[in-house]
């Protein structure tokens, strides 16, 4: 294993691992119809995952697994998280057939649509649960990370809900392209905070996220945006993000007349929404495939490492250091991604692949044109790879083809219209 040079100062890397490495196997709590299961105290998918952190944080990632399975495991939280998903967030989201799209490319095309949820993207499931459980636990602040604004503006939407603090870590590159989400977290309250160090993008965020938890770790809840960092965050989110998959089965079921859908396809950054799709369809017999940023390929051209408190594939030189990713997409500018990603790749149940800036920009103004849909460029990277496959006819003529559109495009169209023109 490569890992990156450990420094003290930095809460994001640790010289050695608090859990042993286990041998390779599926999640401990996988079933047999569904692989994606519980990870297990030890929060290992397989050889990825584990907690890499400082002593001090370890007695806060015992509590959050202790008060999430409780709460996981209680009525009264789950159905009042559902009301308020329900209620605030406009769950279940629906399924939208994209006829002129699926003629023009000769796939039956669906859409997951979490761009239609309250702020916009996949992110309020995550953080309403998370900031549910916070109050639980009588936590009094939030702190967030994010990169394309959407979790920010997630948390800072469920903390103004909830009557909580709330700072949100950004690189001062993201926080120039996505000057709209950052004015949005401001106006919801939130206090954002840039950050000046690194590449100024979503890696540095997260350290700055995590100094701030080790600092203020007895009132403060870190709310993550991902299934990333250390156990455990990635099976907290992902279960968080589950309701994703299970209405996306339940409805294409009725569209396709009781099938699930061929070929189910998602982008992966960090790789939540990804996560929360694959789950609803890992025990069937449907394609799965995982959409990179060409230049942030973690899965594609990464190799395993040691980052933000996990074990999971990053793309880092011949010395172990991490190298910076690219991409047009705020929310896929990350070097890595979550454990669970990097272990569904190494056994095959997931393909991952890539779609390059131009591809994304085409597939972004294609489908508005012809659906009146105007996704973000970070599910954009999926449908990308979809208008790419079908026409080399890597998908076949006739295949049913479910998008999750992670989010809308209101957040993109300025730095779009920089880029294409008007």
């Amino acid at each position: 294993m490569i890992r990156e040079n450990p420094r003290s100062d930095d809460p994001s890397r640790s010289s050695a691992p608090l859990v042993s490495e286990p041998p390779n196997h599926a999640a401990p709590g996988a079933r047999k119809d569904n692989p994606m299961g519980d990870p297990g105290p030890r929060g290992y998918f397989g050889d990825f995952g584990g907690q890499y952190i400082p002593e001090s944080l370890v007695p806060a990632c015992q509590e959050l697994e202790a008060s999430f399975r409780t709460a996981w495991s209680d009525r009264s939280f789950r159905e009042t998280l559902d009301g308020i998903l329900h209620n605030y967030a406009g769950r279940p989201t629906p399924i939208t057939e994209c006829k002129r799209l699926s003629d023009e490319l000769g796939v039956r095309v669906l859409l997951k649509r979490e761009d239609l949820t309250h702020t916009g993207s996949h992110k309020i499931n995550n953080v309403l649960g998370q900031a549910l459980l916070a109050k639980r636990m009588k936590k009094t602040r939030l702190i967030a990370e994010t990169g394309a604004g959407q979790h920010g503006v997630a948390a800072a939407t469920a903390a103004a809900l909830f009557g909580m603090d709330c700072v949100v870590y950004m690189g001062e590159v993201d926080v120039h392209r996505q000057e709209l989400n950052v004015f949005r977290m401001k106006l919801l309250g939130a206090e954002v905070r840039p950050v000046t160090t690194g590449s100024r993008t979503l890696k540095d965020a997260v350290n700055e996220a995590l100094r701030d938890w080790v600092a203020n770790v007895g009132q403060t809840y870190y709310c993550i945006g991902s299934v990333v960092g250390p156990h455990p965050y990635p099976w907290i989110v992902r279960e968080l993000q589950t309701v994703i998959g299970t209405e996306a089965r339940s409805a294409c079921r009725e569209i396709l007349n009781g099938a699930d859908p061929d070929v189910v396809v998602v982008c992966v950054g960090g790789g939540s929404n990804a996560a929360g799709t694959f789950a609803g369809f890992a025990g069937t017999t449907a394609q799965l495939i995982g959409v990179e940023a060409h230049g942030g390929a973690a899965m594609t051209r990464g190799i395993p490492g040691v980052v933000h408190g996990m074990k999971s594939m990053f793309l880092q030189d011949e010395d172990g250091q991490i190298l910076e990713a690219s991409s047009i997409s705020a929310g896929l500018d990350y070097p890595g991604t979550g454990p669970e990603h990097a272990w569904l790749g190494s056994t095959g149940r997931v393909r991952y692949a890539t779609a390059d800036d131009v591809e994304v920009l085409d597939a972004f103004s294609l489908l508005a044109r012809l659906e009146g849909i105007i996704p973000a460029l970070e599910p954009a990277h999926a449908l990308a790879f979809v208008i790419r496959a079908a026409r080399a006819g890597e998908i076949p003529s006739g295949a049913s083809v479910l998008v999750t559109l992670s989010g809308r495009g209101d957040k993109d169209v300025a730095q779009v219209l920089e880029v294409i023109g008007p």
